[in-house]
């Protein structure tokens, strides 16, 4: 059935959270185990739908895949695959499933995975991927839906990316790390995520240089020099943005931990500039505090390190009463203010045009119904409802649930007011309680 969130706005966000392993980094690592025939755990791994999802892929593979929720881990045994197709029926829930495609096509040779889904932010095509496999020596054909890549013999080669494209680099760097030869992908992705898989892949013992610039260089291995490893996932520095928002947005005051500050440097400085406080305590810990009305700043969103588009909705609503004008230029999703209409719902002064929004500072937000039509622009939706005036109903937060792991019971603590509960349930419409759960 069905969930939505309940918030009661108007308190401060107080205390300690702790932040959880990087989604976008673990579902990845997920995929690359499929290249060892033997057993790898990975560690730090959230609780998330999206997790499951990548599970059940893996297992429709014929590979063995248990979590264990306790420890925070997956366990995946890739000995024997039966099967070299991703369904359809799993890849269209979650976009970043289709990193599989690189990493069957490097094992076996040959995969069928179906064209990916996820949140409706845009067109994130997957040609980038198809041109970097053919350049490599598959042979790709794309019809009902699938794309079905084949090769005798992967061979290393350059390949320059129109476009720094996380998901294709991850792909090639998984369909290189076989290759025959060495192979260089040319104006990669940096993000700390394309990092964290190249780390992974060298301790199972590929040979991947220069991952966190724009030049990657991958050696191929032989399948015999891959073995069993065991790794932690880097935290996940967009649901540390989140909770930096919402402790700023509610003039609130919070230790942050589990955090790698020098992931997020850019956002960091955005919010100081707009007026928070944000103190490094030790390697991975922040405190962050905001007492004044802050300043409207403008950013566009850019690949890493720049502005992060997955925090670009976050922004907004801090700068929907901050003092002035504030301007957002997204500049790598065409459907990324998907927010938009509910903060306006709340109150907010927003001017929309195409790829540029125009936020002129309000006094205050006031609850109301609102939804989640993906899972970022789902996030800020609940930064905005706890600094809102009164209550607000958040609708289809099962796009929150793909990306934040128990997002509500980690506000509960930090003393914000937010229940879950099922469609058809009644609640009042007033002031949360703290016996909410």
């Amino acid at each position: 059935m069905a969930e939505k969130y309940i918030v009661s706005g108007g308190n401060q966000l107080k205390g300690e959270v702790s932040i959880g392993g990087a989604k976008n980094s673990v579902l990845k690592l997920m995929a690359a185990a499929i290249l060892v025939k033997g057993e790898t755990k990975i560690y730090n791994v959230p609780e998330l739908t999206d997790v499951e999802i990548m599970l059940e892929v893996i297992k429709g593979l014929g590979a063995k895949a248990v979590s264990n929720k306790e420890e925070k881990s997956v366990t995946i045994d890739a000995t024997n695959l039966t099967s070299i197709t991703a369904k359809y029926e799993l890849v269209s829930k979650m976009r970043a499933s289709f990193v599989i495609l690189g990493a069957l096509v490097s094992r076996c040779k040959e995969a069928i995975v179906a064209l990916p889904g996820g949140c409706a932010i845009g067109e994130r095509r997957v040609d980038f991927h198809i041109k970097g496999l053919e350049a490599l020596g598959a042979k790709i054909k794309i019809e009902n839906g699938y794309v079905h890549a084949k090769v005798p013999k992967l061979v290393g080669t350059d390949i320059y990316l129109d476009i720094p494209s996380v998901g294709a680099t991850e792909n090639l760097m998984l369909a290189s790390v076989l290759a025959e030869g060495s192979s260089k992908i040319q104006n990669a992705a940096q993000e700390p995520e394309i990092v964290d898989l190249a780390n992974f892949l060298n301790s199972m013992g590929a040979n991947i240089i220069g991952a966190g610039t724009s030049e990657i260089i991958i050696n191929g291995v032989k399948q015999e020099d891959l073995h069993s490893v065991e790794y932690t996932t880097i935290p996940d520095r967009i649901e540390a943005g989140t909770f930096m928002s919402a402790v700023v947005a509610t003039k609130g005051k919070a230790i942050i931990k589990n955090i790698y500050p020098a992931h997020l440097t850019f956002f960091t400085d955005k919010l100081i500039k707009m007026g928070a406080n944000i103190k490094l305590l030790d390697p991975t810990s922040i405190e962050v505090s905001c007492k004044n009305k802050l300043t409207s700043v403008n950013f566009v969103t850019q690949p890493y390190p720049g502005f992060p588009t997955d925090l670009q909705s976050m922004a907004m609503v801090l700068l929907t009463t901050a003092n002035g004008v504030g301007i957002i230029t997204e500049s790598l999703y065409e459907n990324r203010f998907m927010q938009v209409p509910d903060l306006r719902r709340m109150g907010a002064d927003i001017h929309q045009d195409r790829n540029h929004a125009i936020i002129k500072g309000v006094k205050k937000l006031t609850g109301a119904i609102i939804s989640a039509s993906d899972l970022r622009a789902g996030a800020s939706l609940v930064v905005a409802a706890l600094m809102a005036d009164g209550t607000s109903t958040i609708e289809n937060i099962y796009h929150i649930d793909r990306g934040y792991e128990k997002l509500e019971e980690k506000i509960l603590l930090l003393g914000g007011k937010i229940k879950r509960i099922k469609d058809g349930e009644n609640i009042e419409q007033g002031v949360i309680n703290e016996s909410c759960v």
